[in-house]
């Protein structure tokens, strides 16, 4: 991970070492001993982290409601069409 990270930043290796075990502490990556040192992975993909902080950020927000229009206002043509899709498909699995 450091030498992929050195290739675009200059950085420490225990720079890199520290905010991987952080985290790993927070569930965000998984580690596994591979001899002396330990190997990383992330603990889920990338579009279910994406869903968990826009959650997150829902539940911040206090008006859930008007966050949620505020947001939908704002994202594209097909965003939106996406959105619809992604309703359609949870009705019908629901219905």
């Amino acid at each position: 991970m450091h030498e992929r990270l050195a290739e675009t930043r200059e950085l420490a290796y225990t720079t890199v070492m520290t905010v991987l075990d952080r985290l790993a502490k927070k569930k965000l990556t998984e580690r596994e001993r591979d001899g002396k040192a330990w190997r990383y992975k992330a603990a889920a993909p990338r579009e279910e982290l994406a869903a968990d902080l826009m959650r997150d950020a829902l539940d911040r927000a206090g008006d859930r409601r008007e966050a949620l229009v505020r947001f939908v206002g704002q994202v594209s043509d097909e965003e939106a069409a996406l959105l619809r899709d992604a309703l359609a498909r949870l009705e019908a699995r629901d219905g």
